[in-house]
């Protein structure tokens, strides 16, 4: 799956028009940015800057920065511009434990409805973030590291938490990039989705709910577990 496809099928846009091709190719180009640092957190964007930059209107941009603001990268207030939002460690454990939850849940509603079929749905997910890591290209990694969990929840069939998943996606992945202490060897990234594929392919809700939840709890380093209640 295109890095673009995967972004716009992703993408929530309830309420309004889906953005023009031409906003959402910017979208794409300025998440990428955001979620490997290269946009700084709390940094400023500006519309005209960034029309200048790519050619466009400052109502294209305007669209771009709305998809970004919906998944929470970036902050827009009214006379006092747009800023990339922060990556904070108390902002990504609680979303951590939000898509535990969800997707922990999820698989199990997945498994009794598609059964086996989920694994060969998500086979080329698993190749091509494993093709990613072999190009040492964390950002593509990430896109289908994405994809693989947002698909398999998608055949949960709960469509209006589909958008809330996306966003605890995008920013647990942001906080382990720009995190250097949560980083690890890519190659081993792409292969620590391996068990939830084999319990996938057993057809096994418990294992498959277990490896989600071992995979989940253990992307970043919080602590001993980061179910644990804390006060």
């Amino acid at each position: 799956m295109a890095v673009e496809n995967f972004l716009k099928s992703t993408t929530p846009v309830a309420g309004r028009a889906v953005a023009s091709r031409r906003s959402f190719a910017i979208y794409t180009k300025l998440q990428r940015e955001i979620v490997l640092g290269m946009l700084a957190p709390r940094s400023t964007l500006l519309e005209l800057e960034l029309a200048n930059r790519f050619e466009v209107s400052q109502g294209t941009v305007r669209e771009a920065l709305l998809l970004l603001q919906e998944e929470g990268l970036v902050h827009r207030q009214a006379h006092r511009g747009t800023t990339v939002a922060d990556c904070r460690a108390e902002d990504a454990e609680e979303l951590i434990r939000l898509r535990h939850d969800i997707e922990c849940r999820g698989v199990r509603r997945a498994i009794v409805r598609n059964g086996a079929a989920l694994a060969d749905a998500l086979r080329g997910h698993l190749e091509a973030m494993q093709a990613a890591a072999d190009a040492d290209d964390e950002y593509l990694l990430s896109v289908h590291d994405r994809a693989f969990h947002s698909d398999l929840f998608a055949q949960a069939d709960l469509p209006p938490v589909q958008p809330v998943l996306a966003r605890a996606l995008v920013h647990a992945h942001r906080y382990k990039i720009l995190h250097p202490d949560q980083s690890r060897d890519l190659k081993e990234t792409a292969n620590r989705h391996l068990a939830i594929m084999a319990a996938l392919e057993a057809e096994d809700a418990d294992k498959a709910a277990d490896a989600l939840s071992h995979h989940i709890t253990t992307i970043v380093d919080f602590g001993p577990s980061i179910l644990e209640d804390r006060t």
